[in-house]
C-alpha cells in the first residue's frame, strides 16, 4: 500500500438482509433465539444480498478517480461507507483528510430549515468553526446565486437550486478530498461550467472522486478508474481501458455475445450514386429528418463571470448567417460567422481577439483567435473606439447537450499579453437533436461506401 494514500478501501463488504414479507422480520427477531435455547439448529428468516463484496483499492494524494458502474452496482453504497454514512459489513476503510461530498441531491438539507441555516449546519458537519462559517458566507451566497430563495425554506428549491446551494458549501470549506455523484447532471449550462471551473482548480492540488455515467466525463477527468460490477471490482485500470470494459458489458448485457443470423440480401445490387448525388442526398436528409442537428441560439450574456483589466470590454457576441443576420436557430454542418464586438476605454495599440467552444464539462473543443492572420496588419484602437473580430467557420455537428463560446480581448502577443476581458459563458448554444454523431463532435461525411470484395 502506498504511504502517500487518501482512501485505502481492504476486502470492503456490505450486505443487507431482504424479507419477503414484513412477518419474516418478527420471525427472524424472535424465533432464532427460540430455536438455540430449545437446541434446535438455527434458521434465518431473510435473503442475505451482497451490496459490496472484496472491494479493495486506493487512492492517493491529488489524483483524480473515476468509478463506473450500472444501476445497482454499488457505487452510491461505497460512496455513502467513504463518506461515513454507512456502516460497512466487514472490510477497513481508511480516509486522511477532509471529506467533502455531493451525493444525491438534498441530501444532508433539512428540508424545514432555510438555505442559510442548512449553510451552517452543514458547513460546520464538515468542520468549519462557526467563525470560519460567517467569514465565508459572502462568498458561499455569491457561488451559489439563488438571490431571495437563500433565506426561504429548502423544501421551496427546485433541484438546481439545491445543486447550487450544496455545491457552494463543499467549494468553501477546503476540503482535501471532493466526493461527486452525478449531481451535476441538472444543473443549467452557466452554472455547470462555473462548478467545473472550480473542479479543475481543485484538482491542481486536491483529490477527487468522481462518479458518473457519462464516460467522456471519466476518461477527460480522471488519471485512474474503477469498474463496478455486481458490488464486486471488475476493472482497476486506466479510465480508457475501464470504460472500454464498462461499454462492452452493457453491450453483452444488451444483446449477448452470441453472432446473430441475418438474412442473405435479395434482388439484384442497387447501382452505385455519384458523390455528389450522395452528398445532396444526405444534405436533405439531415433538413427533413427529426434527427437533424437542430442548434438553438441564445442571446448574449453580458452578466456573465469575466476578468481582466477592463481596458476593453466586449460588447456584443453573436451568431450570424451568410448574409450577416442574426441567428436564433443553427443545423449542425452549417456555414456561419461569429462576431465578437468590443469597446475600447483607453488606446488599444494590439487587440487580439479569440475564442472557444466549450462543452458541458469546460473543454475545450475549438477556437481561434485574430493574432496570425493579423499580425502584419494590427488595427490601432483610440479610447473610445469599437473593435470588431468576425470567425468563419462550418459548425460540426454535436451530441445533444448545452456548449458556451468562451470569449476574449487580449493585447500584446501571442506569447506575451494582457487580458482585458474574457467571459467565460458569453453565449450559450444547446444542441437539441443530432445525427450519427461520433465523438465530442462529428464531421459532415461527404461519401461513405460499403462493398463487398
Amino acid at each position: 500500500m502506498s504511504s502517500d494514500a487518501v482512501i485505502r478501501v481492504i476486502d470492503l463488504a456490505k450486505h443487507y438482509q431482504i424479507y419477503s414479507a414484513p412477518r419474516d422480520r418478527l420471525k427472524q427477531f424472535l424465533l432464532p433465539r427460540a430455536r438455540r435455547v430449545l437446541g434446535f439448529r438455527e434458521r434465518h428468516y431473510f435473503q442475505d444480498f451482497a451490496a459490496l463484496e472484496s472491494v479493495s483499492f486506493e487512492i492517493v494524494r491529488g489524483e483524480t478517480f473515476g468509478i463506473v458502474g450500472r444501476n445497482g452496482a454499488g457505487k452510491s453504497t461505497l460512496l455513502q461507507i467513504l463518506c461515513g454514512t454507512l456502516s460497512p459489513t466487514a472490510g477497513t476503510v481508511e480516509v486522511n483528510g477532509r471529506v467533502a461530498a455531493l451525493l444525491e441531491l438534498g441530501s444532508g438539507f433539512n428540508p424545514e430549515f432555510t438555505g442559510r441555516e442548512n449553510v451552517y449546519m452543514n458547513a460546520r458537519v464538515l468542520g468549519l468553526s462557526q467563525e470560519e462559517i460567517e467569514a465565508r458566507l459572502d462568498a458561499i451566497i455569491a457561488f451559489a446565486d439563488i438571490g431571495y430563495f437563500f433565506d426561504q425554506p429548502v423544501k421551496t428549491y427546485s433541484s438546481g437550486m439545491s445543486l447550487r446551494l450544496a455545491f457552494a458549501v463543499i467549494a468553501h470549506v477546503d476540503a482535501d478530498i471532493l466526493v461527486i455523484d452525478e449531481a451535476l447532471a441538472v444543473g443549467d449550462a452557466y452554472f455547470i461550467q462555473k462548478c467545473m471551473r472550480f473542479l479543475r482548480r481543485f484538482m491542481e492540488h486536491g483529490t477527487l472522486l468522481f462518479v458518473s455515467h457519462d464516460t467522456g466525463s471519466v476518461l477527460n477527468l480522471c488519471s485512474r478508474a474503477l469498474l463496478l460490477e455486481k458490488g464486486r471490482v471488475a476493472c482497476l485500470d486506466t479510465p480508457k481501458i475501464v470504460v472500454q470494459r464498462y461499454l462492452s458489458a452493457l453491450v453483452e448485457d444488451h444483446q449477448g455475445t452470441a453472432p446473430v443470423d441475418r438474412p442473405a440480401p435479395e434482388g439484384r445490387e442497387r447501382e452505385a450514386t455519384s458523390a455528389d448525388e450522395f452528398r445532396d442526398m444526405r444534405q436533405d436528409l439531415l433538413n427533413n429528418s427529426p434527427f437533424r442537428n437542430d442548434i438553438e441560439v441564445f442571446r448574449f450574456n453580458e452578466q456573465s463571470t469575466a476578468f481582466g483589466t477592463r481596458l476593453a470590454s466586449i460588447v456584443d457576441v453573436r451568431l450570424l448567417d451568410d448574409h450577416s443576420r442574426p441567428l436564433e436557430w443553427i443545423v449542425g454542418g452549417e456555414h456561419v460567422k461569429l462576431r465578437i464586438e468590443c469597446a475600447a476605454s483607453a488606446e488599444i495599440s494590439s487587440p487580439i481577439v479569440g475564442f472557444q467552444l466549450l462543452d458541458r464539462l469546460g473543454q475545450a473543443l475549438f477556437g481561434d483567435n485574430t493574432y496570425l492572420s493579423h499580425r502584419e496588419h494590427v488595427p490601432h484602437v483610440e479610447a473610445g473606439g469599437r473593435i470588431e473580430a468576425l470567425f468563419e467557420f462550418q459548425l460540426p455537428l454535436l451530441p445533444p447537450g448545452d456548449y458556451s463560446f468562451c470569449v476574449a480581448i487580449a493585447e500584446g502577443t501571442q506569447a506575451s499579453h494582457v487580458q482585458h476581458h474574457w467571459m467565460h459563458d458569453a453565449l450559450i448554444v444547446r444542441v437539441h437533436s443530432n445525427s450519427v454523431v461520433q465523438g465530442l463532435v462529428g464531421i459532415p461525411m461527404t461519401n461513405i461506401e460499403l462493398r463487398a470484395a
